[in-house]
């Protein structure tokens, strides 16, 4: 498989400490450095920053800059792009210019940009792909593998494609994301506080990507602009919550759809379906099994359905997210590291496996 590719892991959050443990199991790669925003973390080993229980001698720094200059093959970018979204674009736009691969779980708008980032910003990350050689591929597992790869790859049954819905069905109690919970969902706020996300024009920007990537996929021409829907639900009584309670009357439940029509008849459906609690709006749609999982539904001939469940070790459905999203980063890092300069979409890639993964014991 010839040398190990060296990569940088960029935060030690949610996703970032999941990252590390990726990185450490598989056989292609080594770990060279860890960058942290928090002074606190600053020299800590990677090992105990992932609760590995040993250390790997890799200790995290705040120095961007001499984690940069040690050229690695890849950075494996985790950090918190929700709230700093241009701030973090610049960061992924910069690693590039320096030559730097990279694979990231956000801004999630960079699955497939055109039509969200003016022409200069992609024309900049283009000519610095030419320039370097260096790539930039954003996923996850949503926006990512459960609504890019995974309803294309349905449709190779397809005879006829009426619709293709892509949903996530979830329970975010044991979700730890404090900022995007209460300041950009409104979980466990006022039901008239207006957060960020249900502003016109913000879910397009989210999730626009996902739907204008299928229709890509499906070489077909979507209506603009997308259509937004957005149900609430208050919670009918005061509901714990690992990011913040959530109090009876205040905001427990959403339902929202963000739709590609195609001459008005919707082609496209990204739906999320997402409770503090598994038993709120019961008639919303339900996971298959467990707090939560993802669906893809392919209405057409013949009439498909397909679940993904997933759960960790311990069986928490948020923590598996966590995994998932970490190790189809880590897992395409081969790929992307081969593949042409510039941004790499979910279409770009040969098929990413786990290999090297199937356990010895």
């Amino acid at each position: 498989m010839g040398d190990k590719l060296k990569v940088v892991v960029w935060s030690t959050g949610t996703i970032g400490r999941h990252a590390i443990a990726g990185i450490d199991a598989h056989p292609r790669m080594e770990l060279v450095g860890v960058w942290v925003s928090n002074p606190e973390k600053d020299g800590k080993d990677a090992g105990i920053l992932a609760d590995l229980g040993r250390e790997l001698g890799i200790r995290a720094t705040t120095d961007r800059d001499a984690l940069v200059a040690l050229k690695p093959d890849a950075i494996l970018h985790t950090a918190m792009a929700d709230d700093r979204v241009f701030e973090c674009i610049e960061d992924l736009f910069g690693f590039v210019e320096a030559g730097i691969n990279v694979v990231s779980s956000g801004p999630v708008l960079l699955q497939w940009p055109e039509r969200i980032l003016p022409d200069e910003m992609l024309e900049r990350l283009a000519e610095a792909g030419r320039r370097t050689g260096a790539s930039l591929h954003v996923n996850g597992i949503d926006p990512g593998y459960a609504n890019d790869l995974l309803p294309l790859a349905l449709t190779s049954l397809s005879q006829r494609i009426d619709e293709v819905r892509v949903m996530e069905i979830a329970d975010y109690s044991t979700y730890y994301q404090p900022v995007v919970m209460g300041d950009m969902f409104g979980f466990g706020r006022p039901m008239e506080f207006e957060p960020l996300l249900w502003q016109p024009g913000i879910l397009t920007m989210a999730w626009g990507s996902v739907v204008r990537q299928i229709a890509a996929g499906l070489d077909i021409v979507l209506d603009e602009p997308l259509v937004e829907r957005v149900e609430r639900r208050a919670a009918e009584v005061d509901t714990p919550s690992v990011s913040g309670d959530v109090a009876a009357g205040t905001m427990g439940a959403v339902r929202f759809e963000l739709i590609g029509n195609v001459d008005g008849i919707a082609r496209v459906v990204l739906e999320h379906v997402t409770r503090t609690a598994e038993d709120q709006a019961p008639e919303w749609p339900q996971p298959a099994e467990g707090g939560g999982g993802y669906r893809v539904i392919v209405t057409g001939e013949p009439m498909m359905r397909l679940d993904l469940t997933h759960h960790g070790e311990h069986g928490d459905h948020n923590v598996s997210g966590m995994i998932t999203t970490a190790q189809r980063l880590v897992n395409a890092l081969p790929a992307v590291v081969e593949a042409r300069g510039g941004l790499i979409t979910a279409l770009d890639l040969p098929l990413v496996t786990g290999r090297g993964l199937v356990s010895t014991t």
